[in-house]
């Protein structure tokens, strides 16, 4: 008999609790989140293993050294360490103020394809400022936990000298968040953060510019944005790459790039761009980031403007590009997104701990060498005393109590005295434990001044800020670029215009050809049973306007539309434009300015006559419903500039020759238009078409001054020669 399975039902959000939540927080907290002191657990693990090396003053040792040692505390894999650590040496160009002194290929930033090396092949050390990341740390000025086996102890958090957290970019995607801390100028940091713990009201802005990044660029400086980021800890900044024109050989250099792009990113879009024929004035562009830097050289055809390619590739590749700022920190375990005051506020609080902490540790040190010094002064007063307790103890065990009683001294004080050699008793070595003493009564009185006062501890925190943005300060490196500065050109300024050949199926193909390549063409290429219905020239900034069966009429740019060769397809409309699978496009026209007229023919003898700029739009719109009456099935659709003549045909057998000019203009799009025919019933207007259209020796035969008119009979020839039979 087979074994019953038994099937329990659970409550859905009870199961998520129990089994998803611990997964959900242990990401947050302990993986993706950095922590006021600027760093995930995995940077913390790994730089306290090469401190706990001597690798902050020693020489370089394999990268290998480092990440097999680093996995006493992370055990998610070699691979992972290195990626980490990759990130923060100085090779890699990652962080504005490295944390670790590298000698290999790490890398770059701003590389996509340029790999690191091997673990085996690389050298690294602690970098100079960890000792600001370190500071005092054997003081314990910072909580330490068990690693996840419970050998080592490793510290929840680095007591940072200086606020980390907004000086070095941190990344990350925890289970329904993410943090990304963008970088900014350690000596403006430091300025912002001395001048803020004097005064809670300063102006953030006023000594914290703006963001800087490792990769350098421009920032576009909009205040608005900044200043929500200050306040909220959320907004974007636009950034965007730097350039220098080589004249002599007609050459754009690219040297900088937004910290959030790489180089072939934008190389392979302006390729993109440029097969596209959506930038024309390129012949070349090639990477030659060498060891001294980063280089995107473009090769400009003769008579291009740099300033306008430029502006072409800013808004077209990643070369100009938006990062996006979320500040969100653990503060005690828990992730808060805050703006920059209250960031300084919790490392404040968190450093004023730490100084307290460490102040209370060397004040116990103090008092224990002091409690020391205090039972030897009581012996030097009668060193012989002690002399001859010692000498005349018959048991060792009975050294120290005996000289507890003899000197009224405490265990302590007595094992101290005890182990003295027999060469310090003398005049000078007891002259100096005395002073030493006096000196150390003096430290504890100041430290323990600062740990109750602070006030006091503020004006350390100040001081080393100073040495700090001193001893580590460096320039800025991206350049801040007001938006009133940059010269903005209209978008249609960096659209190339030429003259190209529009053409329209039957089958709903569009092929956009310029003149240049129409002239070596050979056939076109079309699809079994289809057939050019229209042609028409126009020039690249021409808006196009696509009239369909459905009574719509789709708007776009030429320039929006690719450009092809007369040997290929064209595009399938229905791919191109957001219309109904059934929907076809029946007439096309192009036009700059909106003048002229469209004129409609319909199956009841009606035609209608619309201006253009009745379809002319304030916004961009894609399409416009109505755009011509559905009362009746039309028979003709044209666009004039000026009062033409036409040909209307009535079921084959009639005709009428009249000018436009007949037709009463009407501002309403849907409008039904005028009669122009007298219909017998079951007649229809079969046909409207242009004068030129139709074949006859005699136009004026069929010419009529007045509508509604009955019109003229089609002579036998005629219907023979137009094909109406």
């Amino acid at each position: 008999m087979a074994d019953k399975k038994l099937v329990m039902e659970q409550n859905i959000t009870q199961t998520l609790e129990i089994n998803y939540m611990p997964y959900a927080m242990s990401v947050i907290v302990s993986r993706a989140i950095p922590d006021i002191d600027g760093f995930k657990p995995a940077h913390r693990k790994l730089l306290y293993t090469m401190y706990k090396m001597g690798l902050i003053s020693g020489t370089r040792t394999k990268s290998t050294n480092v990440v097999g040692q680093t996995m006493k505390l992370n055990p998610h894999g070699d691979a992972t360490i290195y990626e980490t650590l990759v990130r923060l040496t100085r090779g890699h160009d990652a962080v504005l103020h490295p944390f670790i002194d590298s000698k290999g290929n790490f890398g770059k930033q701003y590389s996509r394809d340029m790999a690191y090396a091997a673990s085996r092949y690389t050298e690294v050390k602690l970098d100079s400022i960890c000792n600001e990341i370190f500071r005092d740390i054997d003081k314990d000025t910072v909580d330490f936990i068990d690693n996840y086996d419970g050998s080592l102890k490793e510290p929840v958090l680095f007591p940072t000298a200086y606020p980390n957290i907004l000086v070095t970019p941190n990344q990350g995607i925890a289970v329904s968040m993410a943090s990304t801390l963008c970088s900014f100028n350690l000596k403006e940091v430091c300025s912002l953060t001395i001048n803020y713990i004097k005064n809670k009201n300063i102006d953030v802005k006023k000594y914290l510019k703006a963001p800087d990044f490792s990769t350098g660029g421009e920032l576009i400086y909009n205040e608005e944005e900044i200043d929500r980021i200050y306040n909220t800890g959320r907004g974007s900044l636009q950034l965007r790459g730097k350039y220098k024109y080589d004249k002599k050989n007609n050459l754009i250099e690219i040297y900088e790039i937004p910290y959030s792009t790489t180089i072939e990113v934008i190389i392979d879009k302006v390729i993109a761009l440029v097969k596209q024929n959506k930038i024309k004035e390129i012949n070349d562009i090639r990477n030659e980031t060498d060891l001294s830097g980063l280089k995107i050289a473009i090769d400009i055809k003769k008579n291009a403007n740099p300033d306008i390619l430029m502006s072409k590739i800013f808004s077209m590749t990643s070369l100009s590009d938006k990062f996006s700022c979320n500040f969100n920190v653990l503060i005690n375990g828990v992730p808060k997104t805050l703006g920059i005051k209250q960031i300084l506020d919790e490392w404040i609080i968190f450093r004023i701990n730490c100084i307290k902490r460490q102040t209370i540790f060397d004040l116990k040190k103090k008092n224990e060498k002091y409690h020391l010094l205090t039972g030897l002064s009581k012996i030097i007063l009668d060193i012989d005393k002690a002399v001859n307790i010692i000498r005349n103890t018959e048991e060792e065990s009975q050294v120290i109590p005996n000289l507890c009683i003899g000197f009224d001294i405490d265990e302590i004080q007595a094992e101290f005295v005890a182990e003295m050699k027999l060469r310090n008793i003398n005049k000078e070595y007891l002259l100096k434990r005395i002073s030493e003493r006096n000196q150390i009564e003096t430290d504890i009185k100041e430290l323990e001044r600062i740990r109750d006062d602070e006030e006091l501890i503020k004006d350390i925190i100040i001081k080393q800020l100073k040495e700090i943005s001193k001893k580590y300060g460096i320039p800025r490196k991206t350049e801040i670029i007001y938006e009133d500065n940059i010269v903005k050109i209209d978008e249609e300024e960096l659209i190339e215009d030429y003259a190209v050949k529009l053409f329209l199926t039957k089958h709903n193909y569009f092929k956009k050809i310029s003149i240049s390549s129409l002239r070596y063409a050979s056939e076109h290429k079309l699809k079994e049973d289809d057939e050019i219905v229209q042609e028409i020239a126009a020039d690249n900034k021409m808006d196009l306007l696509l009239f369909s069966d459905k009574f719509n009429v789709y708007k776009t740019k030429i320039y929006e539309l690719a450009e092809c060769k007369a040997k290929s397809l064209g595009e399938y409309l229905n791919n191109v434009i957001d219309m109904a699978e059934d929907e076809r496009i029946i007439y096309i026209v192009a036009t700059n300015n909106y003048t002229g007229y469209m004129i409609f023919g319909y199956e009841n003898g009606k035609v209608s006559k619309i201006p253009l700029s009745s379809y002319m739009t304030k916004v961009n719109r894609k399409r416009l419903i109505n755009a011509y009456s559905n009362k009746a099935a039309l028979t003709g659709i044209f666009f004039i500039n000026d009062d033409e003549d036409f040909m209307a045909i009535r079921d084959n057998d009639k005709a009428m020759l009249f000018n436009s000019s007949l037709i009463t203009e009407k501002a309403l799009k849907n409008s039904s238009g005028i009669q122009i025919y007298n219909l017998k019933k079951g007649s229809i207007m079969s046909k409207l078409i242009l004068k030129n259209s139709f074949v006859s020796n005699d136009y004026e035969y069929f010419r009529t001054d007045k509508v509604p008119c009955a019109g003229h009979f089609i002579r036998d020839t005629e219907k023979f020669e137009n094909k109406l039979y």
